[in-house]
């Protein structure tokens, strides 16, 4: 059964925030949603951040290792995160090369893949530069 959040102003507001950044981290999301509520608290953001992901509405990437990042797209897709910065893309990969690479893993381990994590590191054009 899938629980139903009740959409309050101060989740409106952080999906707001959410939407207008590029996969932030939730301190990230406190800082603009404090631009509109100031009064909102981090453990309040992080409450409602956590209820939304239960409930399908985000995702949360935990790409660079020190911290969760949130995505409101929902499509399947793959992400590179800079090792040096942090900022995190999205990619378009092909998924048939995808769907390959999980044949073959099942060919090597005998497993059934039903699903799979991918998620890629380096260095930004920015940070080279």
């Amino acid at each position: 059964m899938t629980t139903v959040l009740r959409m309050t102003k101060q989740r409106e507001i952080i999906l707001e925030a959410l939407e207008g950044a590029s996969h932030p981290s939730a301190e990230t999301i406190y800082a603009e949603v404090r631009k509109r509520l100031p009064h909102i608290s981090l453990g309040t953001v992080y409450r409602n951040l956590r209820q939304l992901k239960e409930t399908g509405d985000i995702s949360e990437l935990q790409c660079s290792g020190e911290y969760s990042r949130f995505d409101s797209n929902l499509s399947r897709h793959y992400h590179v995160t800079c090792s040096l910065c942090g900022m995190v893309m999205d990619i378009d990969i092909d998924p048939a090369s995808l769907k390959e690479m999980e044949e073959e893993v099942g060919k090597k381990t005998g497993f059934d893949i039903s699903s799979h994590c991918v998620g890629f590191h380096g260095i930004c054009q920015d940070c080279k530069g």
